[in-house]
């Protein structure tokens, strides 16, 4: 079984996981994100966990097992905590200008 797609998703409180046929839907505060599933892969709401499994053993299938978990796994914490990145800039020849929040 894949290392990375046997592990629980926790959803912590204020998001709101939906599972629409093969689809997912994921809603919090800081906005809502929906995702396709492939058809070999299913995804089960266990009380305030969510668990991604699949059908075959198949190279390609583990493949996508573990890039749906860490995809719902990202979304869940995009729509709770957000995302952002810290860059820092060094060097001569980058021109770069922050207006206001955005660079």
């Amino acid at each position: 079984m894949s290392r990375i797609g046997k592990l629980p998703i926790a959803v912590p409180d204020g998001v709101k996981v939906f599972l629409e046929g093969g689809s997912v839907r994921v809603e919090g505060p800081k906005g809502k994100l929906k995702t396709e599933i492939p058809p070999s892969i299913q995804v089960k709401m266990e009380g305030t966990h969510v668990r991604v499994s699949r059908e075959t053993e198949e190279r390609q299938v583990k493949a996508l097992h573990g890039l749906t978990r860490k995809l719902i796994a990202n979304m869940v914490e995009g729509v709770s905590r957000g995302f952002s990145r810290v860059l820092e800039i060094n060097g001569v020849g980058y021109r770069a200008e922050a207006k206001g929040t955005e660079l």
